[in-house]
């Protein structure tokens, strides 16, 4: 069925939006990152609290420019209405290729988890993410009713693991009060370090954004994802920063970056192996969780940016379900490509590798964004900080993360290209 013939129907409300939102945020990242955070100790403390004050700023200009322009599509619209339609072109396809890459990382962290209940898993990493790859690729296959239900399940689940961590720490400092923390540096904290671990947690808070690419789907979308971004933003803040935290300075570095299970291990390691394997558990689900708010990112935002002429028409078409299948199905081999190509030989090193890129394929959409704010006079204070934010985490992701991501956002003007030579012809036939 081709989707010009009728408009998407609207179907998610606050609720669901709240929960892409949440359900995107906890899950992304969370589980396996103190394994990366685990040489920074105090400096990834410091990281937390600069990537959550920017992902506060970012939001809140998400925020102002969903009210602004709620019926332009997403992100891509925002800045195609500031800057043309080739810089909202790069934009989206930039956000896009966040969501797969995205989606690779989370792969790779459900799979670490899975592990503890399948140790081969530990030992064939590339199989085991591209299992998850495809498991909830699945799922979004059904109708996009059935992932945003997915969506609402796995939001309430996946808050347990967090919950469980987050009391025994409370528990053991009132115990045993800051002895059970890692002593703070001597030397201090290093600027290089904590811009770095700004990086790697950022990964963790990506997410709040994804429910702008589903603005044609959202039931008054000039409300609901305004509210949606900025309280899922401030809640998923608000835990990962006393949660992963805690468990970077209350277990050994060494310990902790050998860990395939970081949140299982702790647990296991200050109660016992029971809760341990079922704190695992609802990671897994948590993962799936994540993956599910990217994967329902990967149809739909090629099909709004096909439909506003920035993609060919054939990313424009969907089933007899509504489902944006051609999207959905090439974003995911794209992970599979990415996954099967990055030739890491652990679960936490491939984790480590996709979280960078998918980083710094998301600060591209995050700068754009905050330039759109600032050419609108739109929260000014607000949006020099995002963009400002922007700039500083993306050095800190480094140069080989930073610079494939540029590539890969670049490799899409071939089809933008396409897409303005089928509406140049389109017009032509239209006037014969």
């Amino acid at each position: 069925m081709n989707s010009d013939a009728r408009p998407p129907e609207r179907r998610l409300g606050f609720a669901a939006c709240f929960a892409l939102v949440v359900g995107s945020m906890i899950g992304s990242g969370v589980f396996m990152l103190p394994v990366s955070l685990a040489k920074f100790g105090w400096n990834a403390v410091a990281g937390w609290g600069v990537s959550i004050a920017g992902a506060l700023a970012l939001a809140v200009t998400l925020a102002a420019l969903a009210k602004r322009f709620p019926d332009v599509g997403g992100p891509a619209g925002y800045v195609g209405a500031a800057f043309g339609p080739v810089a909202g072109f790069l934009v989206g396809w930039a956000f896009w290729v966040s969501m797969w890459v995205s989606c690779s990382a989370l792969a790779a962290a459900g799979a670490s988890y899975l592990s503890v209940f399948m140790p081969a898993l530990a030992g064939s990493p590339t199989l085991a993410a591209l299992a998850f790859v495809w498991a909830v690729t699945l799922v979004n296959l059904v109708s996009v009713q059935a992932a945003g239900r997915f969506q609402v399940l796995t939001m309430l689940l996946k808050l347990l693991p967090l919950v469980v961590a987050g009391i025994i720490m409370v528990l053991l400092l009132a115990r045993e009060g800051t002895a059970v923390l890692t002593p703070f540096p001597a030397e201090g904290l290093s600027l290089g370090a904590i811009s770095t671990a700004g990086a790697i947690t950022l990964f963790a808070l990506l997410g709040f954004e994804t429910v702008c690419g589903a603005a044609d789907r959202v039931v008054q979308p000039e409300r609901n994802i305004p509210r949606a971004i900025i309280f899922g933003t401030l809640f998923v803040g608000a835990i990962y920063l006393v949660v992963c935290s805690g468990i970077v300075l209350m277990m050994p570095a060494a310990e902790l970056a050998a860990s395939n299970a970081p949140f299982k291990d702790f647990v296991e390691q200050h109660w016992a192996p029971g809760p341990g394997l079922l704190v695992a558990l609802f990671a897994v689900i948590s993962v799936l969780g994540a993956m599910n708010g990217f994967t329902l990112l990967q149809g739909e935002l090629p099909l709004a940016m096909a439909r506003r002429g920035m993609l060919p028409r054939w990313f424009g078409h969907t089933d007899r379900r509504d489902i944006p299948l051609r999207g959905l199905l090439l974003g995911s081999s794209l992970s599979t490509t990415l996954i099967i190509s990055s030739g890491s030989g652990t679960l936490g090193g491939l984790f480590t590798a996709m979280a960078l890129l998918t980083t710094s394929s998301a600060l591209w959409f995050y700068l754009a964004c905050a330039a759109v704010a600032l050419k609108f006079r739109m929260v000014l204070p607000v949006a020099l900080l995002a963009g400002l934010f922007s700039i500083w985490t993306l050095v800190g992701a480094g140069w080989q993360a930073g610079g494939l991501s540029l590539v890969l956002m670049l490799a899409g003007l071939p089809l933008y290209f396409r897409a303005r030579s089928e509406a140049r012809r389109l017009a032509v036939l239209s006037h014969i």
